[in-house]
Protein backbone atom coordinates (compact mmCIF):
# COMPACT_ATOMS: atom_id res chain seq x y z
CA UNK A 1 0.00 0.00 0.00
CA UNK A 2 1.13 3.10 -1.12
CA UNK A 3 1.96 6.23 1.87
CA UNK A 4 0.01 8.89 -0.74
CA UNK A 5 -2.56 5.84 -0.96
CA UNK A 6 -2.68 5.59 2.96
CA UNK A 7 -2.90 9.19 3.74
CA UNK A 8 -5.66 9.47 1.16
CA UNK A 9 -7.75 6.54 3.14
CA UNK A 10 -6.77 8.32 6.43
CA UNK A 11 -8.52 11.54 5.64
CA UNK A 12 -12.24 9.77 4.59
CA UNK A 13 -15.36 9.74 6.23
CA UNK A 14 -17.93 7.51 7.71
CA UNK A 15 -20.63 5.87 4.89
CA UNK A 16 -23.48 8.43 4.71
CA UNK A 17 -21.71 11.45 6.39
CA UNK A 18 -21.21 14.98 5.14
CA UNK A 19 -20.01 16.03 2.08
CA UNK A 20 -16.66 17.34 2.10
CA UNK A 21 -15.39 20.07 -0.55
CA UNK A 22 -14.58 19.86 -3.72
CA UNK A 23 -11.30 17.48 -4.68
CA UNK A 24 -9.68 14.38 -3.03
CA UNK A 25 -11.59 14.82 0.43
CA UNK A 26 -15.33 14.72 -1.94
CA UNK A 27 -14.46 11.83 -3.48
CA UNK A 28 -13.14 9.92 -0.13
CA UNK A 29 -16.62 10.89 1.55
CA UNK A 30 -18.51 10.23 -1.55
CA UNK A 31 -17.46 6.62 -2.38
CA UNK A 32 -18.34 5.75 1.92
CA UNK A 33 -14.49 5.03 2.80
CA UNK A 34 -14.79 4.47 6.26
CA UNK A 35 -12.83 5.60 9.57
CA UNK A 36 -11.72 2.08 10.10
CA UNK A 37 -9.51 2.36 7.31
CA UNK A 38 -7.29 5.02 9.31
CA UNK A 39 -5.36 2.78 10.61
CA UNK A 40 -5.16 0.29 7.42
CA UNK A 41 -4.24 -3.11 9.49
CA UNK A 42 -3.13 -5.76 7.79
CA UNK A 43 -5.90 -7.56 6.61
CA UNK A 44 -5.25 -11.55 8.02
CA UNK A 45 -6.90 -13.79 5.14
CA UNK A 46 -7.94 -16.35 8.31
CA UNK A 47 -10.10 -13.59 9.70
CA UNK A 48 -11.72 -13.18 5.80
CA UNK A 49 -12.31 -16.79 5.57
CA UNK A 50 -14.20 -17.17 8.95
CA UNK A 51 -15.98 -14.29 8.80
CA UNK A 52 -17.96 -15.33 5.01
CA UNK A 53 -18.13 -18.71 6.79
CA UNK A 54 -20.45 -17.34 9.39
CA UNK A 55 -24.36 -17.76 8.95
CA UNK A 56 -26.33 -15.04 7.46
CA UNK A 57 -29.47 -16.02 8.08
CA UNK A 58 -30.78 -15.92 11.50
CA UNK A 59 -32.15 -19.39 11.75
CA UNK A 60 -33.23 -18.47 15.64
CA UNK A 61 -36.43 -16.80 14.13
CA UNK A 62 -38.00 -20.15 13.07
CA UNK A 63 -39.53 -22.19 15.57
CA UNK A 64 -39.65 -25.49 13.18
CA UNK A 65 -38.85 -26.46 9.74
CA UNK A 66 -39.68 -24.69 6.84
CA UNK A 67 -39.71 -27.03 4.07
CA UNK A 68 -39.52 -26.39 0.60
CA UNK A 69 -42.69 -28.15 -1.27
CA UNK A 70 -41.98 -26.24 -4.46
CA UNK A 71 -40.12 -24.22 -6.57
CA UNK A 72 -41.62 -22.77 -9.92
CA UNK A 73 -40.69 -20.69 -12.73
CA UNK A 74 -43.47 -18.75 -14.36
CA UNK A 75 -43.27 -16.20 -17.18
CA UNK A 76 -45.91 -13.26 -18.09
CA UNK A 77 -45.05 -10.70 -20.56
CA UNK A 78 -41.56 -10.07 -19.99
CA UNK A 79 -41.29 -10.80 -16.79
CA UNK A 80 -40.01 -14.59 -15.29
CA UNK A 81 -41.22 -14.99 -11.60
CA UNK A 82 -39.81 -17.55 -9.19
CA UNK A 83 -42.81 -19.13 -6.90
CA UNK A 84 -41.43 -21.15 -3.87
CA UNK A 85 -44.05 -23.21 -1.70
CA UNK A 86 -43.62 -24.81 1.45
CA UNK A 87 -45.63 -28.00 3.10
CA UNK A 88 -47.13 -25.73 5.31
CA UNK A 89 -48.96 -23.62 2.29
CA UNK A 90 -47.05 -20.48 2.76
CA UNK A 91 -46.21 -18.67 -0.57
CA UNK A 92 -42.90 -17.24 -1.33
CA UNK A 93 -42.79 -14.76 -4.55
CA UNK A 94 -39.71 -12.75 -6.37
CA UNK A 95 -38.91 -11.43 -9.90
CA UNK A 96 -36.23 -12.88 -11.59
CA UNK A 97 -33.59 -10.89 -13.94
CA UNK A 98 -35.83 -10.97 -17.17
CA UNK A 99 -32.86 -10.97 -19.79
CA UNK A 100 -30.57 -13.33 -18.56
CA UNK A 101 -33.57 -15.73 -17.89
CA UNK A 102 -34.93 -15.85 -21.40
CA UNK A 103 -31.96 -17.68 -22.00
CA UNK A 104 -30.50 -19.72 -18.79
CA UNK A 105 -34.23 -20.61 -17.55
CA UNK A 106 -33.19 -24.37 -18.29
CA UNK A 107 -30.58 -24.11 -16.00
CA UNK A 108 -33.30 -22.44 -13.21
CA UNK A 109 -35.73 -25.63 -13.85
CA UNK A 110 -33.46 -28.53 -14.29
CA UNK A 111 -30.13 -27.60 -12.33
CA UNK A 112 -30.77 -25.27 -9.56
CA UNK A 113 -34.80 -25.16 -8.93
CA UNK A 114 -34.89 -29.22 -8.43
CA UNK A 115 -32.28 -29.20 -5.43
CA UNK A 116 -34.22 -26.90 -3.56
CA UNK A 117 -37.26 -29.10 -3.27
CA UNK A 118 -37.35 -30.90 -0.07
CA UNK A 119 -34.87 -28.91 1.83
CA UNK A 120 -35.65 -26.94 5.30
CA UNK A 121 -35.40 -23.25 3.80
CA UNK A 122 -33.87 -21.83 7.40
CA UNK A 123 -30.39 -23.93 6.12
CA UNK A 124 -30.76 -21.28 2.76
CA UNK A 125 -26.83 -20.46 3.50
CA UNK A 126 -25.73 -24.06 3.64
CA UNK A 127 -28.12 -24.80 0.38
CA UNK A 128 -26.49 -21.67 -1.46
CA UNK A 129 -23.17 -23.76 -0.88
CA UNK A 130 -24.77 -26.77 -1.89
CA UNK A 131 -26.56 -26.42 -4.70
CA UNK A 132 -23.20 -25.00 -6.10
CA UNK A 133 -21.67 -28.87 -5.74
CA UNK A 134 -24.76 -30.58 -6.36
CA UNK A 135 -24.36 -32.26 -9.82
CA UNK A 136 -21.26 -31.00 -10.82
CA UNK A 137 -23.14 -27.95 -11.00
CA UNK A 138 -20.19 -25.55 -10.40
CA UNK A 139 -18.75 -26.74 -14.00
CA UNK A 140 -21.80 -23.90 -14.86
CA UNK A 141 -20.48 -21.11 -12.88
CA UNK A 142 -20.89 -17.70 -13.68
CA UNK A 143 -23.52 -15.35 -15.09
CA UNK A 144 -25.75 -18.46 -16.07
CA UNK A 145 -26.30 -20.34 -13.43
CA UNK A 146 -25.87 -17.77 -10.23
CA UNK A 147 -28.51 -15.99 -11.81
CA UNK A 148 -31.07 -18.88 -11.19
CA UNK A 149 -30.04 -19.49 -8.14
CA UNK A 150 -30.51 -15.69 -6.69
CA UNK A 151 -33.67 -15.51 -8.54
CA UNK A 152 -34.78 -18.82 -6.61
CA UNK A 153 -32.96 -17.12 -3.10
CA UNK A 154 -35.05 -14.23 -3.38
CA UNK A 155 -38.07 -16.29 -3.81
CA UNK A 156 -37.19 -18.37 -1.39
CA UNK A 157 -36.27 -15.42 1.26
CA UNK A 158 -39.48 -14.29 0.71
CA UNK A 159 -41.56 -17.35 1.59
CA UNK A 160 -39.16 -16.75 4.95
CA UNK A 161 -40.16 -13.59 5.79
CA UNK A 162 -43.95 -14.31 5.66
CA UNK A 163 -43.09 -16.98 7.98
CA UNK A 164 -41.13 -15.23 10.60
CA UNK A 165 -43.04 -12.22 9.44
CA UNK A 166 -40.32 -10.17 9.28
CA UNK A 167 -38.88 -8.11 6.80
CA UNK A 168 -35.93 -9.33 4.73
CA UNK A 169 -33.25 -6.84 6.03
CA UNK A 170 -34.13 -8.36 9.80
CA UNK A 171 -33.56 -12.28 8.27
CA UNK A 172 -30.50 -11.02 7.38
CA UNK A 173 -29.20 -9.24 10.48
CA UNK A 174 -31.42 -6.81 11.15
CA UNK A 175 -32.85 -3.62 9.78
CA UNK A 176 -29.86 -0.78 10.33
CA UNK A 177 -32.21 1.82 8.39
CA UNK A 178 -34.89 1.85 6.10
CA UNK A 179 -34.39 5.55 3.97
CA UNK A 180 -31.72 4.39 1.26
CA UNK A 181 -30.26 7.40 -0.66
CA UNK A 182 -29.72 6.19 -3.95
CA UNK A 183 -27.47 7.19 -6.98
CA UNK A 184 -29.38 7.33 -10.60
CA UNK A 185 -27.70 5.76 -12.81
CA UNK A 186 -27.85 6.19 -16.85
CA UNK A 187 -27.05 3.44 -18.78
CA UNK A 188 -26.34 5.46 -22.20
CA UNK A 189 -23.02 5.60 -23.62
CA UNK A 190 -21.87 6.94 -27.27
CA UNK A 191 -24.53 10.14 -27.18
CA UNK A 192 -23.15 13.75 -27.26
CA UNK A 193 -22.19 15.34 -23.60
CA UNK A 194 -24.87 17.42 -24.41
CA UNK A 195 -27.91 15.01 -24.66
CA UNK A 196 -26.38 13.32 -21.44
CA UNK A 197 -26.16 15.99 -19.33
CA UNK A 198 -29.50 16.39 -20.51
CA UNK A 199 -30.55 13.06 -19.94
CA UNK A 200 -29.07 12.99 -16.38
CA UNK A 201 -31.09 16.09 -15.60
CA UNK A 202 -33.98 14.73 -16.43
CA UNK A 203 -33.31 11.33 -14.40
CA UNK A 204 -32.20 14.24 -11.47
CA UNK A 205 -35.79 15.70 -11.78
CA UNK A 206 -37.97 12.51 -11.50
CA UNK A 207 -36.40 11.48 -8.84
CA UNK A 208 -34.62 14.55 -6.32
CA UNK A 209 -31.50 12.17 -6.51
CA UNK A 210 -28.23 13.54 -4.59
CA UNK A 211 -25.91 11.24 -6.68
CA UNK A 212 -25.74 10.38 -10.64
CA UNK A 213 -23.33 7.80 -12.43
CA UNK A 214 -22.52 8.07 -16.14
CA UNK A 215 -21.06 5.68 -18.26
CA UNK A 216 -17.11 6.25 -19.95
CA UNK A 217 -15.46 4.80 -22.75
CA UNK A 218 -16.84 2.51 -25.49
CA UNK A 219 -17.15 -0.85 -23.78
CA UNK A 220 -14.56 -2.94 -22.94
CA UNK A 221 -12.53 -0.57 -25.42
CA UNK A 222 -12.08 2.80 -25.98
CA UNK A 223 -11.24 5.12 -29.21
CA UNK A 224 -10.48 8.27 -30.01
CA UNK A 225 -14.31 9.53 -30.25
CA UNK A 226 -15.32 8.25 -27.33
CA UNK A 227 -12.13 9.43 -25.33
CA UNK A 228 -13.19 13.10 -26.70
CA UNK A 229 -16.93 12.18 -24.70
CA UNK A 230 -15.08 11.55 -21.74
CA UNK A 231 -13.00 14.38 -21.66
CA UNK A 232 -15.37 16.89 -22.11
CA UNK A 233 -18.48 14.72 -19.64
CA UNK A 234 -16.26 14.87 -16.67
CA UNK A 235 -15.96 18.66 -16.42
CA UNK A 236 -19.48 19.60 -18.03
CA UNK A 237 -21.06 17.44 -15.42
CA UNK A 238 -19.54 18.41 -12.26
CA UNK A 239 -20.06 22.26 -13.84
CA UNK A 240 -23.40 21.22 -14.56
CA UNK A 241 -24.41 20.47 -11.07
CA UNK A 242 -22.27 21.88 -9.05
CA UNK A 243 -20.54 20.54 -5.93
CA UNK A 244 -23.09 19.33 -3.98
CA UNK A 245 -23.65 16.37 -6.27
CA UNK A 246 -21.90 12.77 -5.87
CA UNK A 247 -20.90 12.09 -9.30
CA UNK A 248 -19.94 8.63 -10.06
CA UNK A 249 -18.68 7.39 -13.63
CA UNK A 250 -18.33 3.67 -14.78
CA UNK A 251 -15.67 2.64 -17.68
CA UNK A 252 -17.22 -0.92 -18.17
CA UNK A 253 -13.51 -2.60 -18.53
CA UNK A 254 -13.06 -0.07 -21.59
CA UNK A 255 -9.26 1.55 -20.73
CA UNK A 256 -5.79 0.00 -20.81
CA UNK A 257 -3.70 1.67 -17.50
CA UNK A 258 -2.26 4.71 -19.09
CA UNK A 259 -6.24 5.73 -19.98
CA UNK A 260 -7.89 4.90 -16.55
CA UNK A 261 -5.06 6.82 -14.92
CA UNK A 262 -5.42 9.90 -17.60
CA UNK A 263 -9.52 9.72 -16.81
CA UNK A 264 -9.02 9.25 -13.29
CA UNK A 265 -6.91 12.12 -12.64
CA UNK A 266 -9.07 14.40 -14.24
CA UNK A 267 -12.24 12.66 -12.53
CA UNK A 268 -9.97 13.51 -8.97
CA UNK A 269 -9.80 17.38 -10.25
CA UNK A 270 -13.29 17.40 -10.34
CA UNK A 271 -14.20 15.66 -7.23
CA UNK A 272 -16.04 12.52 -8.58
CA UNK A 273 -17.11 9.81 -5.74
CA UNK A 274 -15.54 6.74 -7.64
CA UNK A 275 -14.11 5.25 -10.78
CA UNK A 276 -16.02 2.29 -11.70
CA UNK A 277 -14.08 -1.10 -13.69
CA UNK A 278 -11.66 1.25 -15.24
CA UNK A 279 -9.57 -2.10 -17.07
CA UNK A 280 -10.77 -5.34 -17.68
CA UNK A 281 -12.87 -6.64 -14.96
CA UNK A 282 -10.50 -9.46 -14.71
CA UNK A 283 -7.52 -7.74 -15.05
CA UNK A 284 -7.05 -7.98 -10.78
CA UNK A 285 -3.51 -6.79 -10.71
CA UNK A 286 -3.75 -3.69 -13.20
CA UNK A 287 -6.98 -2.27 -10.87
CA UNK A 288 -5.32 -2.89 -7.88
CA UNK A 289 -2.28 -0.32 -9.52
CA UNK A 290 -4.85 1.83 -10.83
CA UNK A 291 -6.31 1.85 -7.31
CA UNK A 292 -3.09 2.52 -5.59
CA UNK A 293 -1.79 5.27 -8.21
CA UNK A 294 -5.17 7.48 -7.47
CA UNK A 295 -6.49 8.90 -4.82
CA UNK A 296 -10.21 8.77 -6.46
CA UNK A 297 -11.65 5.51 -4.94
CA UNK A 298 -11.96 2.71 -7.78
CA UNK A 299 -14.77 0.28 -7.53
CA UNK A 300 -15.01 -3.21 -8.92
CA UNK A 301 -17.25 -6.74 -8.86
CA UNK A 302 -20.03 -6.57 -11.16
CA UNK A 303 -18.52 -9.36 -12.94
CA UNK A 304 -17.31 -11.49 -10.47
CA UNK A 305 -19.02 -15.01 -9.66
CA UNK A 306 -16.45 -16.11 -7.16
CA UNK A 307 -15.94 -15.56 -2.99
CA UNK A 308 -12.45 -16.62 -2.92
CA UNK A 309 -11.67 -13.86 -6.12
CA UNK A 310 -13.38 -11.08 -4.10
CA UNK A 311 -11.31 -12.47 -0.66
CA UNK A 312 -8.46 -11.52 -2.57
CA UNK A 313 -9.87 -8.24 -3.57
CA UNK A 314 -10.35 -7.35 -0.23
CA UNK A 315 -7.42 -8.99 1.56
CA UNK A 316 -5.11 -7.21 -1.40
CA UNK A 317 -7.38 -4.02 -1.74
CA UNK A 318 -7.61 -4.71 -5.29
CA UNK A 319 -10.68 -1.85 -5.38
CA UNK A 320 -11.46 0.68 -2.69
CA UNK A 321 -15.49 -0.09 -3.23
CA UNK A 322 -16.66 -3.67 -3.89
CA UNK A 323 -19.43 -4.36 -5.67
CA UNK A 324 -20.64 -7.80 -5.89
CA UNK A 325 -23.82 -7.68 -8.22
CA UNK A 326 -26.80 -9.40 -6.93
CA UNK A 327 -27.84 -11.21 -9.57
CA UNK A 328 -24.91 -12.10 -11.13
CA UNK A 329 -22.83 -13.18 -7.73
CA UNK A 330 -26.01 -15.51 -6.84
CA UNK A 331 -28.30 -13.83 -4.40
CA UNK A 332 -28.20 -11.48 -1.06
CA UNK A 333 -27.00 -14.20 0.99
CA UNK A 334 -23.22 -14.23 -1.14
CA UNK A 335 -23.22 -10.84 -1.47
CA UNK A 336 -23.38 -10.26 2.37
CA UNK A 337 -20.73 -12.41 2.96
CA UNK A 338 -18.22 -9.99 0.62
CA UNK A 339 -19.93 -6.97 2.52
CA UNK A 340 -18.43 -8.64 5.62
CA UNK A 341 -15.57 -9.62 4.12
CA UNK A 342 -14.81 -5.68 3.32
CA UNK A 343 -16.43 -4.58 6.46
CA UNK A 344 -13.13 -6.23 8.44
CA UNK A 345 -10.61 -4.43 5.71
CA UNK A 346 -12.87 -1.02 6.60
CA UNK A 347 -13.87 -1.01 2.83
CA UNK A 348 -17.65 -0.60 1.91
CA UNK A 349 -19.65 -3.02 -0.43
CA UNK A 350 -21.62 -1.33 -2.32
CA UNK A 351 -24.19 -3.49 -4.57
CA UNK A 352 -24.38 -3.30 -8.48
CA UNK A 353 -27.65 -3.93 -9.81
CA UNK A 354 -28.19 -5.33 -13.60
CA UNK A 355 -31.61 -5.71 -13.56
CA UNK A 356 -35.04 -3.69 -13.86
CA UNK A 357 -37.52 -5.88 -12.48
CA UNK A 358 -37.58 -5.67 -8.65
CA UNK A 359 -33.58 -5.06 -8.87
CA UNK A 360 -34.17 -1.93 -6.92
CA UNK A 361 -36.20 -3.42 -4.50
CA UNK A 362 -33.49 -6.12 -3.71
CA UNK A 363 -30.50 -3.53 -3.45
CA UNK A 364 -32.62 -1.19 -0.92
CA UNK A 365 -32.89 -4.47 1.49
CA UNK A 366 -29.52 -5.16 0.96
CA UNK A 367 -28.59 -1.55 2.11
CA UNK A 368 -31.36 -1.38 4.97
CA UNK A 369 -29.22 -4.09 6.97
CA UNK A 370 -25.80 -4.01 5.54
CA UNK A 371 -23.41 -1.68 7.83
CA UNK A 372 -20.80 -0.63 5.35
CA UNK A 373 -23.34 -0.42 2.14
CA UNK A 374 -22.06 2.71 1.06
CA UNK A 375 -23.84 6.33 1.28
CA UNK A 376 -25.46 5.77 -2.20
CA UNK A 377 -27.15 2.95 -3.62
CA UNK A 378 -27.55 2.02 -7.77
CA UNK A 379 -30.96 3.05 -8.58
CA UNK A 380 -32.45 2.23 -12.09
CA UNK A 381 -35.46 3.09 -12.36
CA UNK A 382 -39.02 1.19 -11.59
CA UNK A 383 -39.87 -1.54 -14.28
CA UNK A 384 -43.70 -0.61 -14.54
CA UNK A 385 -44.08 -3.90 -16.78
CA UNK A 386 -43.81 -5.39 -13.73
CA UNK A 387 -47.10 -4.27 -11.73
CA UNK A 388 -46.17 -4.07 -7.52
CA UNK A 389 -47.41 -2.48 -4.43
CA UNK A 390 -46.66 -2.15 -1.02
CA UNK A 391 -48.53 -1.05 1.94
CA UNK A 392 -45.22 0.43 3.48
CA UNK A 393 -43.50 2.12 0.82
CA UNK A 394 -44.44 4.19 -2.05
CA UNK A 395 -41.53 2.22 -4.02
CA UNK A 396 -40.72 5.61 -5.94
CA UNK A 397 -37.38 7.31 -5.35
CA UNK A 398 -38.27 10.79 -3.41
CA UNK A 399 -36.26 13.70 -2.83
CA UNK A 400 -33.07 11.30 -3.37
CA UNK A 401 -34.72 8.46 -1.01
CA UNK A 402 -36.25 5.60 -1.51
CA UNK A 403 -38.07 4.03 1.21
CA UNK A 404 -37.54 -0.18 1.72
CA UNK A 405 -40.56 -1.82 2.80
CA UNK A 406 -41.29 -2.82 6.31
CA UNK A 407 -43.79 -5.88 5.62
CA UNK A 408 -42.72 -9.52 5.45
CA UNK A 409 -40.61 -10.48 3.01
CA UNK A 410 -39.92 -8.47 0.56
CA UNK A 411 -43.01 -6.44 1.51
CA UNK A 412 -44.51 -6.25 -1.64
CA UNK A 413 -47.62 -7.83 -3.72
CA UNK A 414 -47.49 -8.83 -7.48
CA UNK A 415 -50.74 -8.25 -8.75
CA UNK A 416 -52.38 -11.64 -8.10
CA UNK A 417 -54.02 -10.98 -11.30
CA UNK A 418 -50.66 -10.64 -13.10
CA UNK A 419 -49.08 -13.71 -11.86
CA UNK A 420 -52.68 -15.26 -12.47
CA UNK A 421 -51.71 -14.73 -16.17
CA UNK A 422 -48.17 -15.87 -15.67
CA UNK A 423 -47.83 -19.42 -17.16
CA UNK A 424 -45.38 -22.31 -16.21
CA UNK A 425 -42.09 -22.91 -17.81
CA UNK A 426 -40.51 -25.71 -17.82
Amino acid sequence: MSTGRRAFLRLSTLAGGSMASLGASASRARAGLTATQTAMPAVDSARLIETAATPVLRRELFQGPVTIASVELLKAGDQYLVRVRSQDGAVGLAAGHPDVLETTWPILTRRVAPFFVGKDARDLDALIDGVYLANSNYKWQGLPFWVPVASVEFAILDLLGLVARKPLGDLLGGVLRRDISVYRASGNRGNSPEAEIAYLQQLVAETGAHAIKFRLGARMRYDDASTRRDLAMIPLTRKTFGDAMAIHADANSSYDVATALRIGKMMQEHGFAFLEEPVPFDSYDETRAIAEALPIPVAGGEQESSLRRFRWMVEHRGVDVVQPDLFYFGGLIRSIRVARMAAVAGMPCTPHMSDGGLGYLYVAHYASCVPNAGPFQEYKGRDDSLPVASDSSTLRCVKGILTVPSGPGLGVTIDPAFVKSATAVT
